[in-house]
Formats: C-alpha cells, sequence, structure tokens
C-alpha cells in the first residue's frame, strides 16, 4: 500500500470513528426521560448510592426535573431534540473531508474550534445553570476527548496534502484525492 494510499486510510478509519461518537452522541439525547431512568436503574443496582452518593443525588435531581418537564412542559425538551438534530447534521458535514480530505480540511479545523468551544461553554453556563463543577468536567472530556481523533485527522491530512504538492511538478495541476 502506498503512503498516500495508508494516510487516506488512517484518515477515513478516523473519521468515520469521529462520527459514529457523533451520532451516538446526538441519538442519545432524544430518549432523555428514559435514559435516565435506566441509568438510575442501574446505578442503584450496582451500589451506587453508597459509593457515590454525590453523584446519585445528582441523578435523582435530573431525573427528576426531567420527569416534571415530560409530565407538565413536554415542549421544554423539544430542545434536546434540537441538540441531537445539531449533532447528526455536523456529523453529516464530515463527508466532506471523508471524500476529499485536503480540500475539506475546514471541517476538520471548524470541529477542532467547536471542540474547544465546549470547555468555555461548560465553565460559563454550568454554574449559571447549577451544574455541579464535576460534570462539567465532565463535559468538557468531551470536548477534549473529540478533539483527539481530529487532530490526529488533520495532521494526516497536512501529510496527504504535502505528498500531492511533491509529487506535482512546478506549474502542473494537483491531482484530486
Amino acid at each position: 500500500m502506498s503512503e498516500r494510499a495508508a494516510l487516506l486510510k488512517g484518515i477515513r478509519v478516523w473519521l468515520a470513528f469521529f462520527v459514529v461518537c457523533l451520532v451516538l452522541s446526538g441519538v442519545t439525547a432524544f430518549p432523555l426521560v428514559h435514559e435516565l431512568r435506566w441509568a438510575e436503574e442501574v446505578l442503584r443496582s450496582l451500589g451506587a448510592p453508597d459509593h457515590l452518593p454525590g453523584l446519585m443525588e445528582w441523578i435523582e435531581r435530573v431525573r427528576d426535573g426531567l420527569d416534571t418537564a415530560d409530565a407538565d412542559h413536554p415542549f421544554l425538551l423539544y430542545g434536546t431534540d434540537w441538540l441531537a438534530f445539531a449533532h447528526l447534521v455536523i456529523a453529516v458535514a464530515f463527508l466532506g473531508p471523508y471524500r476529499d480530505p485536503v480540500r475539506n480540511v475546514w471541517v476538520v479545523e471548524f470541529g477542532l474550534i467547536a471542540c474547544a468551544g465546549v470547555v468555555p461553554l461548560a465553565l460559563i453556563c454550568g454554574p449559571i445553570r447549577g451544574i455541579p463543577f464535576w460534570w462539567s468536567v465532565i463535559d468538557m472530556a468531551f470536548g477534549v476527548f473529540g478533539a483527539v481523533p481530529l487532530c490526529v485527522v488533520r495532521k494526516k491530512i497536512k501529510r496527504l496534502e504535502a505528498l500531492a504538492e511533491a509529487a506535482v511538478p512546478a506549474g502542473a495541476a494537483a491531482p484530486a484525492p
């Protein structure tokens, strides 16, 4: 396998991994009420109230809030439907770099900026909304861990771009990836 083919394969594998994670993150925002009830049951069966009382208090508070919103104000949960939809739409954008990484590297860079934006959002909005700091750290971890595959992809794309430029004589047009 040529270096170009290996780079392209690596880019596509990392992008596929990132897109799958983004889609899973999105689709799990649709059934929040049911998921939280299930998570609470699982945590109770694992003995979490004895070992992680703060986590259980938070899960119970959030579940109670979601139950109330679902029963009395279900339109509030429409916001999480839009959150889920946004994840799915953003995932579709990564088809561009999957097909033509060099031309669409900007999508990967946009994703890196979005991942970086998770940190200040959590630090600013978390306290305003009464989110415990430790939960904001979990939220920030999504941005940090999301940036890892994107950094790998960007580095591979830049190597692929350099290979293409090196293969083209001065004044000639570069071949499409």
